[in-house]
């Protein structure tokens, strides 16, 4: 059981996040709404790994990886976005995440790829 912290701009997503990490027997350390919390919060927390939206309010995701990794270069970030792109995928890899997961494939997918990254 690791301790996660969920970072999405849309309260729905960190309820439906939450809901899928628990249920996959993972701890949520704490949420935040946009990437300035997420970088307070992960100083704060020291979580295990982060779910980051790509797409958020203000400071991107992107954006926010980019941060986290220059704060804490063994940080463990998944990425999840509403898009399926391959390339955005591959150039948030390339940046340091871990994992890229699609939003409509939270259920199928999401506790395995943290489970890969935690390895």
């Amino acid at each position: 059981m690791a301790k996660i912290l969920i970072v999405d701009d849309s309260a729905y997503a960190r309820a439906r996040l939450e809901q899928v990490i628990t249920n996959g027997g993972h701890e949520i350390a704490g949420s935040a709404a946009n990437g300035r919390d997420a970088m307070a919060l992960y100083a704060k927390l020291n979580p295990e790994l982060v779910t980051l939206d790509y797409i958020m309010r203000g400071m991107s995701g992107e954006d926010t990886l980019k941060e986290l990794i220059a704060m804490d270069a063994s940080a463990k970030v998944i990425v999840i976005s509403g898009f399926n792109d391959p390339d955005l995928e591959t150039r948030m890899m390339r940046a340091g995440a871990l994992g890229f997961v699609e939003k409509f494939d939270l259920d199928k997918n999401l506790v395995s790829v943290i489970d890969q990254a935690l390895d």
